[in-house]
């Protein structure tokens, strides 16, 4: 299953925008361990997971040529 991944603020200075291939992975859950593996400064941030353009707010199915985005936390007014 191909993704696209996309990052934003401090986090694109170590996750460039990319397509990966991966297999295994289901859900928005196993994906963040994913990621915290691949990219051990990510463990240490906190950060949020879009899919699709949607905030991840509980775990997600994640399908072929979904798009990820990974966000530092921001805030609004």
């Amino acid at each position: 299953m191909e993704i696209q991944i996309i990052s934003f603020g401090k986090i694109s200075e170590f996750i460039a925008h990319q397509k990966i291939e991966i297999s295994d992975i289901r859900n928005t859950d196993e994906l963040k361990a994913y990621l915290e593996t691949s990219f051990p400064l990510l463990s240490n941030m906190k950060y949020k997971l879009s899919l699709n353009k949607d905030i991840v707010q509980e775990n997600m199915a994640i399908l072929n040529q979904d798009t990820i985005g990974i966000m530092p936390p921001f805030s609004g007014g």
